[in-house]
């Protein structure tokens, strides 16, 4: 498997721009898709999530070796606090997460036919939903650190398994990621978040990545790598 240091940073945005533009083109279609289909909320919303983890499976797998497979400022985040990426290359990634989850929204509205820019009315408040972003991110942290150091091959299927079981099993449907939470603020559909609720649940997100940066850290220390 190739080493993400071994492509140009050009390169490794454009996957970060196109992997988040085809997660969220599809975080989204399928909840359009999903809310035509079903009179049933929760069937909607189970579809919504196994559609959202099956692409994350795929693309980070197809897209790991290139930059990777972050599509999220919290992932990013994490590997800057331990020093893997550095600060220039984690803002560059940033923006080029942020512009694809747009540009993917904004696709899939394009492709069902609404009206390509909207914003969301659909309320994502309170304390209930602030501790399930904090939980969900800092499981996805947790479980991809944990994944690297012991089965690596099987990273791609436990970001999928995990956001799919996060999704349903959370307050906030687990979004667990900041360019995503900016890109769902701008659908008014099923996986939208009204823009004012955005900040907070930024700000859940990455204190659960920070906290599991902490976490990890210390509990997957081996003896002989313990001071």
């Amino acid at each position: 498997m190739s080493d993400p240091s071994d492509f140009s940073l050009s390169r490794r945005c454009a996957a970060e721009f196109g992997g988040t533009l085809v997660l969220l083109a599809t975080v989204v279609g399928s909840g359009i898709m999903a809310e035509r289909l079903a009179d049933d909320t929760a069937v909607a919303m189970l579809a919504n999530a196994l559609a959202t983890g099956a692409i994350l499976v795929v693309l980070t797998t197809a897209l790991g070796s290139v930059s990777g497979a972050h599509f999220n400022p919290a992932i990013t985040f994490a590997f800057t606090m331990r020093g893997e990426v550095g600060l220039g290359i984690a803002i560059m990634y940033l923006a080029a997460q942020i512009a694809g989850g747009v540009s993917g929204t904004l696709l899939a509205h394009g492709m069902f036919e609404e009206d390509l820019l909207q914003f969301s009315l659909r309320e994502h408040d309170g304390s209930a939903q602030w501790l399930s972003e904090f939980v969900a991110t800092f499981g996805l942290i947790a479980t991809i650190l944990a994944g690297r150091r012991f089965r690596p091959s099987a990273v791609p299927w436990l970001v999928g398994l995990y956001i799919s079981v996060a999704y349903c099993s959370t307050a906030s449907t687990g979004f667990a990621n900041p360019a995503v939470t900016i890109a769902r603020s701008l659908t008014d559909t099923f996986s939208g978040i009204q823009p004012s609720d955005v900040p907070l649940f930024a700000t859940a997100q990455f204190v659960g990545a920070a906290l599991a940066v902490f976490a990890m850290g210390w509990m997957l220390r081996s003896k002989d790598e313990r001071d």
